[in-house]
């Protein structure tokens, strides 16, 4: 028994009935060749690697939805900022479009009773007189454009002009017997303003995007 070292038992060997070893575990390897080495080594790197990748993978999980979660919570305010901007517009519109009507009206006072005459020609074409009502200002500047206009228009009655101190600034009516008609730009606007605000209303926060798609 000289010279032999002895050895730690250890509960990895199993016997057989005769005493002999039936199963004995692979002790670890303890030298390993340079080849061998750099297989362990490339493995250990695609493990690390595959490790790195994943706690990326997660890191951008947990941020996507934290982004999700704040879009989620911005959506409402920015269809609220949306539906500001939008309302701000049209009454912006309104404002311009009602300034240069008032300008063009001003430069061409007697443009809407011309048309009005133009439009209801077949009606007032037989009628033997036609009776404009309108403000002091407008009236004393109209006379003679209707009476251009009538001719034009083929219409062979008597053009009578009254003044109505009453009605709104360029606002007129008509009176041809068989009817009536009337213009008034401040109500006409009022009522596109009405309009536009009940549609907006109505619209509220569910109108289309601002930047389509």
């Amino acid at each position: 028994m000289t010279g032999v070292q002895p050895r730690k038992f250890a509960f990895d060997t199993e016997f057989d009935a005769a005493g002999g070893v039936a199963y004995e575990a692979p002790r670890p390897k303890r030298s390993f060749t340079p080849e061998e080495v750099e297989v362990i080594r490339a493995e250990a790197r695609a493990e690390g690697e595959r490790a790195g990748l994943n706690s990326v993978a997660a890191q951008q999980a947990r941020a996507l939805a934290e982004i999700a979660a704040i879009c989620h919570q911005a959506m409402p305010r920015l269809a609220e900022v949306a539906h500001e901007h939008r309302t701000g517009a049209a009454a912006l519109a309104l404002a311009c479009g009602r300034a240069i009507a008032d300008a063009a009206l001003d430069r061409f006072p007697e443009a809407p009773i011309q048309a009005a005459i133009e439009v209801l020609g077949c009606e007032i074409e037989s009628a033997p007189r036609l009776i404009v009502s309108a403000p002091p200002e407008l009236a004393d500047a109209i006379q003679g454009q209707l009476d251009e206009t009538a001719r034009r228009t083929g219409f062979a009655g008597a053009i009578q002009v009254r003044t109505e101190a009453q009605l709104g600034r360029n606002a007129f009516t008509l009176d041809f017997g068989d009817g009536q008609a009337a213009f008034d730009p401040a109500a006409a606007a009022e009522r596109v303003e009405q309009a536009l605000s009940a549609a907006l209303a109505a619209e509220g926060l569910h109108a289309e995007p601002l930047i389509p798609g």
